[in-house]
């Protein structure tokens, strides 16, 4: 079922969104890292990619990444990788120690799509996502398939996600 109200907002917000992607891993450079290649491929359809790093599974790198988009005015973090449930894996307790607003609906409807795609390994997904000082930060897990998955989620509805950030 539509929602009129809905409509609306996604009728008067801008596609002019900046976006930066940041891949954590301790092995993956450029070349390797599909996952990067792929939010880049889709963000390039619809929106302007501003900034692209790949930085080491740890707290201060990532918070420094976030805090130097954020000084480049980007909209909107697409983070991909560190959301396991291993020790490395530290970048759901970075950002949430930084969202003014959590986004629980992005980590639900994720785990949902995954469970229906790969089952009951869906429950180790820590997919998450919030707004710090009026930007958006999407953190999904690394593997192709999960960003893929995540993408179809959000990219239509950035826009939307975007202006309600913004006010």
């Amino acid at each position: 079922m539509e929602s009129k109200t809905t409509k609306e907002h996604q009728s008067s917000s801008s596609n002019d969104i900046t976006c930066g992607i940041i891949t954590l891993s301790d092995s993956r450079s450029k070349k390797e890292d599909l996952s990067g290649d792929y939010l880049e491929e889709e963000i390039n359809k619809r929106y302007t990619l501003k900034s692209r790093l790949i930085i080491k599974d740890e707290e201060e790198p990532l918070r420094k990444a976030i805090e130097e988009m954020i000084d480049e005015n980007i909209d909107v973090i697409l983070t991909n990788g560190g959301t396991g449930l291993s020790v490395r894996d530290i970048t759901v307790e970075t950002v949430e120690k930084l969202f003014d607003k959590k986004i629980d609906g992005f980590g639900e409807i994720f785990r949902h799509e995954s469970y229906i795609e790969i089952g009951s390994g869906a429950l180790l997904s820590r997919a998450t996502a919030g707004v710090y000082k009026k930007c958006c930060i999407f953190s999904m897990p690394g593997s192709p398939n999960a960003v893929k998955t995540a993408t179809k989620i959000i990219i239509d509805e950035l826009p939307h996600i975007v202006h309600h950030a913004q006010k």
